[in-house]
């Protein structure tokens, strides 16, 4: 067994031994710790667990991937990510915190006085959670077959049965503290090779100001302006001021995520695993500043890897890299079929250009950028397998927690909440987990034929959310007279539109050869394109719910009486039990 091999082996299994201890250790043994980890996690420990939470797939191996072929389109997934942490913990937590549920659907059902609010809340729910779980998966399913040189269908199979080992066993108790530990992994997993990085490239240490830094070798030359001419020689468009279809789609796209985060279900209920409200906006910054660790280092992660695969392909200017002495990694990630190159010319030689007549690296998947980036510098193999654990945590981080909102929904607040009121604690626990083990069986499924790659897929899942959930949270808190009906036709409205608009340009359910207006620019509305549409959605939703409201009249005042007292800031009490 090659070095490489040995040292990712020991990664990879030594964090998945940890996180199963941490599972065993804090097994949760009543719905209260199934659902919010009994109430008693303090706000550093839950701000770590928040910033695993949400570093998902997405993040660790999708953004700095969207961003190396971006540019400065990419942005918006950093603005928009980062953003909707801010609403979130401003507009919504503290008073949900303080509201005291467990569950988002048990909130609207609430304070919309209705069981068909919390039916057509956990659906929405399900809706979103359900489709950013695919990206999850497929971000395993890569990470997998790469690191343990599995076919892709396997390493989704052994990934799914991590999680359903720790996330069925511990529920929101033994999910916490295992995010705790794959945030340290995935930190270290993400800077250390950064920092070698820009060390090589430029010389700076430090990587955020390594991006914008002259080169290392004596040229003077920026890193930014030296890939913007390595990138427009090749007929790509220029890294830095590319922009993603236009000035109001980039903003539609920016919105959509940033509402789209403030409306996640997963993220929402781990501000209930806190004592106070207190608590509740303490955690959320120390969230924060978690997830700049990270989100700072992307778009050097990005830039670097665009640059170091360029430099890979096309050494000088005009030599291009004979195929027969690629280097190792370039086999390797061949392997897995992310990567293809096809000899069009027959020279033996590898042309990478925008052209698609002459172009010979017919697939360089985005999804590989930050897996192969320390391949790719030549650094380290410890590094390497560093990383392999990283994308794994990150992956199986989000998984856990999604797959605990969609169980806590369909347990909690379907079965219990309205179909069966006088279930047991017991049958409530068993419920959850039955329930869990179908949703990760169907999430796998899914997995193996996913929409699309990772990033744009969780784009859609925030778009389903901002259009449906997100607006119903706020209007509940700020508008005291919303009513029942006007919310349920609003969020009815919001997320159907949305989901009109992805599957008649994505296809039905993401099924190929079903999207009746194809995915083309003309047919956008206002050039808006499907993944940005969730923040359209969210203005009909807001929009149909104020129309009804005026036609049907405002909530009792009973209701009314609700909302003053959660929006008081005294007397916050603990969460209720159920």
């Amino acid at each position: 067994m090659d070095e490489l091999k040995l040292y990712t082996y020991i990664a990879v299994f030594g964090t998945f031994a940890l996180y199963f201890g941490i599972a065993w250790w804090a097994r949760a043994g009543s719905t209260s710790d199934f659902y919010v980890a009994g109430g008693g996690i303090t706000p550093f420990q839950n701000g770590m667990a928040i910033g695993a939470d949400w570093m998902s797939a997405a993040s660790f191996i999708s953004m700095a991937g969207l961003i190396a072929f971006l540019g400065y389109g990419g942005s918006v997934f950093l603005m928009g990510w980062t953003g909707g942490y801010v609403l979130l913990a401003m507009l919504l937590a503290p008073y949900m915190r303080k509201h005291g549920k467990f569950t988002v659907p048990e909130f609207i059902s609430d304070r919309y006085y209705s069981k068909t609010a919390r039916i057509v809340a956990v659906i929405c729910l399900i809706i979103a959670s359900v489709t950013y779980v695919i990206g999850q998966m497929k971000g395993v399913g890569v990470a997998f077959s790469r690191f343990l040189e599995v076919d892709y269908d396997l390493g989704l199979v052994i990934g799914m049965v991590v999680v359903w080992v720790y996330a069925v066993l511990g529920g929101m108790k033994g999910i916490t503290y295992t995010q705790i530990a794959q945030y340290v992994v995935m930190i270290f997993a993400y800077t250390i090779p950064a920092v070698f990085i820009s060390l090589q490239l430029t010389g700076n240490p430090i990587p955020q100001l390594g991006l914008g830094s002259t080169l290392a070798d004596g040229s003077g030359v920026y890193l930014l302006d030296k890939l913007d001419m390595v990138v427009t020689d090749l007929g790509f468009k220029e890294y830095t001021t590319g922009n993603l279809g236009g000035t109001l789609n980039m903003f539609a796209y920016t919105m959509s995520l940033m509402i789209g985060t403030a409306g996640l279900p997963h993220v929402i209920m781990r501000f209930f695993t806190v004592p106070s409200v207190q608590a509740a906006r303490q955690s959320a910054g120390y969230a924060l500043i978690c997830i700049a660790l990270l989100y700072t280092v992307a778009p050097a992660v990005g830039a670097m890897a665009r640059f170091n695969l360029m430099n890979t392909i096309e050494p000088a200017a005009g030599e291009n890299l004979v195929y027969d002495e690629r280097p190792q990694w370039f086999k390797d990630w061949e392997k897995t079929g992310l990567l293809k190159f096809e000899d069009k010319n027959g020279d033996g030689k590898v042309q990478y250009t925008a052209n698609a007549e002459t172009n010979e690296m017919v697939k360089v998947d985005r999804d590989i950028m930050v897996l192969a980036n320390p391949a790719i510098a030549n650094l380290p193999n410890w590094v390497i397998a560093l990383v392999a654990a990283g994308g794994l945590a990150a992956a199986l981080s989000t998984a856990a927690g999604l797959l605990l909102a969609i169980s806590s929904s369909v347990s909690h607040d379907l079965m219990k909440g309205v179909f069966v009121p006088d279930m047991s604690e017991k049958n409530e626990l068993l419920a959850g987990r039955v329930t869990m083990t179908i949703a990760i069986l169907f999430a796998g499924y899914l997995g193996m034929n996913p929409p699309g790659f990772a990033a744009g897929t969780v784009a859609l899942a925030f778009g389903l959310a901002a259009s449906s959930i997100f607006p119903a949270l706020m209007m509940g808190i700020f508008s005291k007279k919303m009513s029942g009906k006007a919310a349920i036709a609003g969020m009815i409205s919001g997320i159907g539109v949305t989901m009109l608009y992805v599957f008649q340009h994505k296809g039905i359910m993401f099924i190929p050869g079903t999207s009746f207006l194809g995915d083309m620019g003309p047919n956008w509305f206002f050039g808006i394109s499907p993944n940005a549409f969730g923040s359209v959605g969210a203005l009909v939703n807001f929009g149909v719910a104020f129309a009804v409201l005026k036609a049907t009249g405002p909530a009792p005042a009973h209701i009314q009486d609700i909302v003053d007292n959660m929006r008081i800031p005294t007397g916050a009490g603990a969460a209720h039990d159920h």
